[in-house]
């Protein structure tokens, strides 16, 4: 029988196996571009990627060929296709969140008329798992497998909030803190001040850290064994959304986030 240290000598020697791998990592970092911009040009992934724009055209071909990306007829880019949620349903603990998750999402957007997202962590990104519109939502903007990043977005900092001091800086030393609007946060000093302000309080806020003109807010939601395994914000214009409406909506918020937690098997306060 050949062991998994033999397997990864051969496909290290081996120069076809060796540019198989990289065919995969470099058709991962197609699907990551485009789950973290929304769409993208063959031209913006070539330079991105730093590969030539005939290779990205030909990755973008066999994505497209799988169902995992689609070009838009309109404006001639591409974005992910309806594959990926094939092979997303296939992650029972995920899928599990969701539908737990969902009808207290709606319940959430119908009282307080904005939009709710759920939110779990990803690599160094928060990612949107699922979303309810209100019905004052003034965009109707599908944040569903948005890649955010998570020092700017109160999703973002409830996840960060939850991860012990060695796992946060790894993040943070690979994202750095860049600023998405004027508003954010980017010293590593003061957001660690927030965060354990967040642990202890059970809610983040934010005020136009990731958009101009959006605020959200954002609770935990638990899993059986207590650990933090994902996010429900709620979003909206800032004229909307202040600090006093956010005060008015936070007790119904974190009420959801238990419910949540609780149909996930937490049996904690």
């Amino acid at each position: 029988m050949v062991s998994d240290a033999q397997r990864s000598t051969d496909l290290l020697s081996d120069p076809a196996q060796q540019g198989g791998v990289q065919s995969v990592d470099r058709a991962v970092g197609v699907l990551e571009i485009l789950a973290r911009d929304g769409d993208a040009g063959v031209s913006d992934i070539a330079k991105e990627m730093g590969i030539h724009k005939s290779t990205a055209s030909r990755l973008l071909g066999a994505l497209v060929a799988r169902d995992l990306v689609q070009q838009n007829s309109e404006r001639g880019k591409y974005q992910l296709g309806f594959g990926i949620l094939r092979l997303a349903s296939s992650i029972p603990g995920r899928l599990s969140l969701v539908q737990q998750a969902q009808p207290v999402l709606r319940s959430l957007a119908d009282e307080f008329r904005e939009t709710v997202n759920l939110a779990v962590l990803h690599a160094t990104y928060a990612i949107n798992v699922d979303q309810a519109m209100g019905p004052s939502s003034l965009s109707t903007h599908d944040w569903i497998g948005s890649l955010t990043p998570l020092h700017a977005t109160s999703s973002g900092k409830v996840l960060l909030a939850a991860l012990d001091e060695e796992e946060r800086l790894r993040i943070l030393k690979v994202t750095g803190l860049p600023g998405q609007t004027p508003k954010t946060i980017t010293s590593r000093a003061e957001l660690s001040r927030e965060l354990t302000e967040v642990a202890e309080e059970g809610y983040a806020a934010v005020l136009e850290e990731f958009e101009t003109g959006l605020n959200a807010i954002a609770v935990p939601v638990r899993g059986h064994s207590g650990a933090v395994i994902g996010a429900i914000s709620l979003s909206g214009p800032a004229f909307r959304l202040d600090e006093e409406r956010m005060a008015t909506v936070l007790p119904g918020l974190k009420e959801a986030g238990g419910l949540v937690s609780a149909r996930m098997g937490y049996s904690g306060s």
